[in-house]
């Protein structure tokens, strides 16, 4: 009767369909599920036992810089974590307060760091390149 409704054209209600013996094709979506559950389960089994992480190797801690014998009692710190793009200033240059001792790259802007208050760079204790944290002691100035 059920293939004779499919044969015919006739549009069925799933509870018509299932009264008819439509509960094969129940089952047969029921099977096709679990087998895709059951795919989705080896699969993930499968990437946990074999799949090997790269092994990543820790950065070297970075060698804390010396203080220079000229070291002056004014610290120039970063203001933002970044990388060391220009040096403004050279040691024994005078600087008045709001002038740029050193340009860093953070964020892809290229921040001045000013002196805090005038005074003579009394050293310089990055490098173009070296990546500095917030708060890092950039220049010292007498």
């Amino acid at each position: 009767m059920y293939s004779e409704a499919l044969l015919t054209g006739q549009n069925l209600s799933l509870s018509e369909a299932l009264a008819m013996g439509g509960q094969t094709t129940v089952i047969g979506l029921a099977i096709v599920f679990a087998v895709l559950i059951i795919l989705m389960i080896v699969l993930s089994l499968f990437k946990v036992i074999f799949y090997k992480k790269p092994k990543t190797q820790a950065a070297p801690a970075a060698a804390p810089k010396a203080a220079s014998a000229g070291a002056g009692s004014i610290k120039v710190e970063a203001g933002a974590a970044g990388k060391v793009f220009k040096i403004e200033a050279s040691v024994g240059q005078a600087v008045k307060k709001g002038d740029p001792v050193v340009v860093v790259e953070a964020m892809k802007m290229e921040i001045p760091v000013v002196a805090p208050e005038d005074g003579t760079v009394a050293s310089i204790d990055v490098a173009v390149g070296d990546a500095v944290e917030a708060g890092a002691t950039l220049a010292t100035l007498n």
